[in-house]
């Protein structure tokens, strides 16, 4: 019977490749626009001005204090009660977009607190302004703080698009329920489910482990 069931398995093999593919969209575009979302947020996070502080905080606690499958259920089934009319693929990078800034946020907002005033000084001295301050200065040394632990925040990112699947978008995890139904084999199903989350995510575990050795060093 197991034979007969890893059979059907290879036949509907290129069934996952496409929820692999979805994924892997979800995943990519969710990166880049978290990490630039996260980037402004985390630099308003550490600014001078208290408002902006306190604005980003609230966000950022909100965000990180509820858990991620209710932020999208809000996007995908409370938003068209407000006229905002969203399909699946984009609600779930919206959600995504949303709860990963707020992670990233955090990350960068630590870097830059760890760079020592005297920087901050020397820069002032010099007469850059504060934009040029943080893009000059601060920044890329922040960077070296940052890196290893935006890197492992990404690996969740990747492991959190799962959740996207309760919406009806037909990444890897829901092929894997959709399989189950025609293959009740869920152990065979999910262990390949999970072997391919874990193709796409070991590069970016072995990039974290790296930068932190290397900027240890």
């Amino acid at each position: 019977m197991m034979a007969f069931y890893f059979g059907q398995l290879v036949e509907i093999f290129p069934f996952f490749l496409k929820g692999l593919w979805m994924t892997s969209k979800i995943a990519f575009i969710s990166l880049v626009s978290c990490t630039l979302i996260g980037l402004v947020l985390g630099i308003f996070r550490s600014s001078n001005s208290i408002i902006l502080r306190h604005l980003v905080g609230v966000y950022v606690a909100f965000v990180r204090g509820t858990p991620f499958v209710v932020q999208i259920f809000i996007i995908f089934f409370i938003f068209p009660e407000w006229g905002i009319q969203l399909e699946a693929f984009s609600a779930a990078l919206l959600a995504m977009a949303i709860m990963g800034s707020a992670f990233i946020c955090e990350i960068v907002a630590g870097g830059i607190a760890a760079i020592p005033k005297g920087q901050w000084e020397a820069a002032a001295s010099s007469g850059l302004t504060n934009l040029q301050q943080l893009r000059l200065i601060v920044i890329p040394q922040a960077m070296k703080i940052i890196l290893p632990p935006l890197v492992g925040q990404y690996v969740l990112l990747i492991k959190d698009t799962s959740v996207v699947s309760v919406i009806g978008v037909m990444d890897l995890t829901r092929v894997g329920w959709v399989t189950v139904v025609r293959i009740p084999e869920g152990l065979m199903v999910f262990t390949l489910v999970g072997a391919l989350y874990f193709m796409i995510s070991y590069p970016l575990i072995l990039l974290s482990n790296y930068l932190e050795r290397r900027m240890a060093v």
